[in-house]
């Protein structure tokens, strides 16, 4: 195969063998790209085949054929241009991507292409490598490795976009450390390097969703509201799949900030018709537990949506503030027509176990949201009412600044007389 109309003539058969032979086809497209000529029409057939190979591949779910690529094709690569390689690379490592439970693989291949690039001299290739491992060390949760990876040589670089990625990883990964003040440090970094560039569409709305997670950890919901509005939008025209996921985030928003009335109508929308399923119906059914004030309606929700609700980090954690809310609301409604109940009974009528129910009613009485004391003896809980607001001191306050006051003057006064 040593012209560029025999090459494009096997590579049609190819793509007709992969229907009836995907093996055969696998191994035939391979054997074009490492063989004959390399001039730059067959190299864009070659590219072409590289691409066809890989999906030939994701098909198959042959990871180990994927990985082995790389390593095959570095002769190949020898006769491209940098630029092409890095693009074929990256694109590799993308459809190991695609096949499920491949992280461990894509972590070895990411190691040994930053070697490679390492050996090479290829910068440009090793640093976004570096970036998508950085990435992957992440969704492992082994943060502080990723941490010292892009805290090192990878943020010395002029390439503006390659620092608002890195910059937008390390806000991701301070704020699953529980670290918000260097979380909205990294994020302001990547604003200031987004400022001066053109942002792609993906990156501003991974940006805007970190703002909106960000603002939702600090209990603004309006303003995430909207910054999750903005990601969702943009997501939305990529026909990107975490755009369902922004768009539980602006559904929970609506609930922290009492609105759960709002939440049919946003789902019922021209956008949020388009994700109908069982995210958004778990959304739906939050929204109705919280309208309705039913804690058990609300336990049983997270026990039927429960991948959907608690495999999320930021839906768990704020579910788990919901929770303690509607679960005081309840308790002070039940217990405000009492002076005197056993916590037993308090227990059967919000049907918790009796230690969960004494503990949050501890936990509220040193949290002063209600007046009253624990007797353990009798199993009982006193409430007091509220103590009237004392006006002693403060009035004592203000007749002691005014005499301060007044004494001033007349100070002021004596030493004009004396001059």
């Amino acid at each position: 195969m040593s012209t560029t109309e025999e090459l494009s003539t096997e590579f049609a058969a190819c793509k007709v063998l992969e229907a009836t032979n995907p093996e055969e086809a696998a191994s035939r497209l391979k054997t074009l790209i490492l063989e004959g000529n390399n001039d730059v029409e067959s190299i864009k057939v070659k590219e072409t085949a590289v691409q066809e190979l890989c999906e030939v591949l994701v098909k198959s779910k042959n990871t180990g054929a994927l990985k082995g690529l790389l390593t095959e094709l570095r002769g190949f690569f020898g006769c491209i241009p940098k630029a092409k390689t890095a693009k074929i690379v990256r694109s590799i490592i993308d459809s190991i991507a695609k096949i499920p439970g491949s992280t461990q693989v894509q972590l070895e291949v990411c190691k040994e292409q930053v070697e490679w690039a390492r050996t090479e001299k290829r910068t440009f290739l090793r640093q976004r490598i570096e970036l998508r491992l950085a990435s992957l060390l992440v969704d492992t949760q082994d943060y502080a490795a990723a941490l010292t990876l892009i805290g090192t040589e990878v943020k010395k670089l002029d390439d503006k976009l390659l620092l608002v990625d890195i910059h937008l990883l390390e806000s991701r990964v301070h704020h699953l450390l529980l670290n918000l003040p260097k979380s909205r440090a990294a994020l302001t970094a990547a604003r200031s390097a987004a400022n001066s560039i053109y942002v792609p569409m993906q990156l501003q709305g991974e940006i805007d969703m970190q703002s909106g997670t960000l603002h939702a950890e600090e209990k603004d919901f309006k303003t995430a509201y909207s910054y999750f509005f903005e990601a969702f939008e943009q997501f939305t025209q990529l026909d990107d799949p975490r755009a369902v996921h922004v768009l539980k985030y602006m559904l929970l928003s609506r609930i922290m900030l009492n609105q759960a009335d709002e939440v049919p109508s946003i789902i019922s929308s021209k956008a949020g018709l388009k994700y109908t399923g069982a995210d958004v119906d778990a959304m739906r059914s939050v929204a109705k537990a919280y309208q309705d004030r039913s804690l058990q309606t609300l336990q049983d929700v997270l026990t039927q949506y429960g991948p959907q609700l608690t495999e999320d980090p930021i839906i768990k954690t704020h579910l788990n503030t919901l929770y303690e809310t509607l679960m005081e609301q309840n308790l002070i409604r039940i217990i405000e027509p009492f002076s005197r109940v056993e916590m037993s009974h308090v227990a059967s009528l919000i049907q918790l176990p009796l230690e969960t129910v004494e503990n949050k009613l501890s936990q509220m009485i040193l949290d002063k949201k209600f007046e009253g004391t624990l007797d353990q003896g009798a199993g009982c809980v006193e409430i007091f009412d509220s103590p009237a607001a004392e006006k002693v001191y403060p009035t004592s306050l203000g007749i002691i600044e005014s005499m301060g006051r007044v004494v001033d003057t007349l100070f002021t006064r004596s030493q004009r007389v004396v001059a």
